[in-house]
């Protein structure tokens, strides 16, 4: 299958914008969370850290809700409809945002971003996998690498325009604009000879109902959702502020700061290729258990990196490694996590079990993105980046405990490759 030619469409091109302007939309609020509480009267290096963590506090609890609905609303509306809804509500959002003249004002604007963007976390794949149901695996996997060419775009281009002194109202409303632009290839008029293969199948709720009172009432599914909100909170919480921690630590530009995030999106990037290659069901508790202990002094040396430990060239060059080598050992706690749990349960229906890990994720990555605020402002931004070791040196008991200990409690699983 790997050697017939590519048959792209309108609708590839549509999701491939889709992915490119919610990975730009997902990290241009802490690219640019320095300037914005700076003149919105919340100053991340006076006592605003709590305040910008908690944007994405709101964000998360938006995200939540609409991903547990977002495959009622495909079901109802269609999914080219529903992805095309989606990313007009993240482009609204952003431009809101772009508008708002004080911190209250930039609530209601993440608000609605954030329900967009919890249906595209949920349709996007789906959507792409639809259209190609002979070569799914192909297309999906093309599709999510414009996550990361929107991650580049993010911090190239908005850290540049900040370094030429262009005002992040500017930055945001552009991004706002271009994707609100972006949705029209999902909902500009279909071509009667090339329509969307809409699926047709209707949500049998009685059934949704009994397969999740199923999973909810497994101890291991609970365990695994913690597992999930630690994993996720550890790696969005130091995505989040790692910007804002170069930026005001190391007293860089705005361009430095943000080429950090893309160094952490480049080290998730080969993490998830390394670790995709050997993610055998019986490596999985490996990988996740011993990326995490390795982790764990890294980001500990991370936070205690100060100017003049060293010469300039040597301290940039160790920081920059160290966001590398952290964005590696980050990676798999979201796909593994979930994959692990999957396997773990497999007379559980997958599809649920999916949604429902990745709705506890995000309010990890909501939670823990504001404790590092109020950290920060308590105890400085080596207090902040200090929760990502204690949420992984969690995340790692949690991973021994379930893996190993309650594991020969239950040595029927072996057979399930744990």
């Amino acid at each position: 299958m790997s050697d017939k030619k590519l048959l792209l469409g309108r609708y590839d091109f549509a999701g491939f914008s889709a992915f490119i302007m919610y990975s730009v939309c997902s990290f241009s609020i802490p690219l640019l969370i320095v300037g914005i509480g700076r003149e919105l009267d919340f100053p991340i290096d006076d006592g605003g850290m709590s305040s910008g963590g908690g944007l994405h506090m709101l964000r998360s609890g938006a995200m939540m809700i609409t991903l547990l609905i977002c495959g009622w609303l495909a079901a109802l509306w269609g999914k080219r409809v529903t992805m095309g809804s989606s990313i007009i509500m993240l482009g609204l959002g952003m431009l809101c945002c772009a508008f708002s003249q004080a911190y209250w004002m930039l609530l209601p604007g993440l608000l609605i971003a954030g329900l967009g963007e919890g249906v595209c976390e949920g349709i996007a794949t789906p959507f792409v996998q639809d259209l190609h149901p002979d070569a799914p695996e192909r297309y999906v996997n093309i599709a999510h690498s414009f996550w990361s060419v929107g991650t580049a775009l993010a911090v190239l281009v908005s850290g540049g325009l900040l370094a030429l002194g262009v005002n992040w109202r500017v930055i945001l409303g552009v991004i706002g604009v271009l994707t609100l632009l972006s949705s029209l290839g999902f909902l500009w008029k279909e071509n009667p000879r090339r329509p969307y293969p809409e699926s047709g199948t209707k949500i049998d709720f009685r059934s949704i109902m009994k397969q999740s009172a199923a999973i909810v009432a497994v101890p291991r599914f609970w365990w695994c959702c913690l597992a999930m909100f630690f994993g996720a909170g550890a790696e969005f919480g130091l995505t989040f502020w790692s910007a804002a921690y170069i930026e005001l630590n190391f007293r860089t530009g705005a361009w430095v700061a943000g080429l950090g995030t893309g160094v952490i999106a480049l080290g998730m990037f080969t993490g998830r290729t390394i670790f995709g290659y050997y993610a055998k069901p019986g490596y999985l508790r490996y990988i996740l258990l011993l990326s995490s202990l390795l982790t764990i002094p890294l980001t500990i040396i991370l936070a205690l990196l100060k100017p003049g430990m060293m010469p300039d060239a040597m301290l940039f060059t160790l920081l920059f490694t160290l966001l590398f080598a952290c964005g590696v050992g980050i990676a798999p706690y979201w796909p593994t996590t979930q994959v692990y749990g999957v396997n773990a349960m497999p007379e559980l229906d997958s599809t649920l079990l999916y949604v429902y890990f990745s709705a506890m994720g995000i309010p990890g990555c909501g939670f823990f993105t504001w404790l590092m605020g109020v950290t920060g402002d308590r105890w400085g931004l080596t207090g902040a980046i200090m929760v990502v070791p204690c949420c992984l040196l969690i995340f790692a008991a949690m991973i021994f405990i379930e893996c190993w200990l309650l594991a020969r409690r239950k040595p029927q699983l072996a057979a399930n490759g744990q």
